[in-house]
């Protein structure tokens, strides 16, 4: 029977954040002002160990966990990933493991990775515009390094490949329609993710938000469109295809179109605590657990424990009483 919260919404995907260090300063995400040279990142001790993840995500799948996807900051920049992936991959019931990267060192993990049995890749590309991408990542790498990234995982054949975009209004969504125009025949599906008010570092604003229906505005200008059925309950993004069957794209509307009634995910931090929401002010230490001899019974229990109680609804509860809230960092849980 499925593991269920309060608002009777089922235990379906882990997303587990294996560093809260990233290689990019993104704007929207990890500002430079805030993680700059003396930020203080987590102490390698205070990192789950990867069999102390596997062991988690093992429990996990059998409270009903099917999609795991590995997240961080940057998952690429945690030493030996690859070893994790197969572990992953190895637990019965993951129908489903996948990776979310920034792309700059894909181009050399991707093979590695998909044969250690990763199925595919969602890669954050904001802007085709060199200038403005390497202005929104804020460490000067290009938008080659990201693209070499992506064709890379296609040829390892970590498909489909997902294209994810960040969209900032008068920053980049003047360039969403050439994201579409670049991808199309590709198979790579492309996704435009509405501005987000996630953490407390990056000066979010509700007039920055570029919203879905204008995303699709702008797109079906040039490209008419049609909807797609979701590929499974509880998909955050909303889909849809080219007319011409070119291409598909996807909306991740947090803001305008609140998903949470459908939300399944529960994320693992990089040091063990498990957070039931995006935008969870507190999370729940398994570390502690992990590291005092508790048996499988014990964590089994303790994330029944967490996810039975959960009631988290953020984004449909977004308002001026929201504003100002203590939120964790997404370069700390992923997205």
């Amino acid at each position: 029977m499925a593991l269920l919260d309060e608002l009777q919404r089922p235990l379906r995907d882990l997303r587990i954040s294996v560093t809260d260090r990233c290689n990019f300063r993104c704007v929207y995400c990890m500002p430079r002002s805030v993680f700059g040279p003396g930020y203080e990142f987590l102490p390698r001790a205070e990192l789950l160990t990867f069999e102390e993840i596997a062991r988690v995500a093992r429990v996990a799948a059998e409270l009903g966990v099917r999609k795991v996807r590995i997240t961080g900051g940057e998952p690429l920049l945690r030493r030996d990933l690859v070893r994790l992936v197969e572990m992953l991959a190895a637990i019965p019931g993951v129908d489903d493991l996948t990776l979310t990267t920034n792309g700059a060192l894909l181009r050399q993990y991707a093979r590695p990775l998909a044969d250690a049995g990763l199925k595919r890749v969602t890669v954050s590309l904001d802007s085709l515009d060199d200038a403005i991408f390497r202005a929104m990542n804020d460490v000067n790498v290009g938008v080659d390094v990201v693209l070499e990234g992506i064709a890379a995982a296609l040829e390892a054949g970590l498909s489909p490949v997902k294209v994810n975009a960040v969209v900032k209004r008068g920053v980049n969504d003047h360039t969403i329609v050439d994201l579409v125009r670049y991808f199309r025949g590709t198979g790579v599906v492309v996704r435009f993710i509405e501005y987000m008010d996630v953490g407390t570092t990056n000066g979010w604003r509700l007039d920055d938000v570029v919203t879905a229906d204008e995303i699709l505005a702008r797109i079906a200008a040039e490209f008419p469109l049609e909807p797609v059925e979701p590929a499974y309950p509880g998909e955050v993004a909303t889909r849809w295809r080219l007319r011409d069957g070119s291409g598909e794209v996807g909306i991740i509307a947090s803001i305008s179109r609140p998903f949470c009634g459908g939300c399944t995910r529960l994320r693992l931090s990089p040091e063990g605590q498990l957070f039931t929401c995006l935008f969870a002010a507190r999370g729940h230490d398994i570390r502690a657990l992990l590291r005092s001899g508790a048996s499988d019974a014990d964590l089994r229990a303790f994330i029944e424990r967490v996810w039975s109680g959960r009631t988290d609804r953020y984004s449909e509860l977004r308002s001026a009483e929201t504003v100002g809230l203590p939120r964790v960092e997404m370069s700390r849980i992923g997205g």
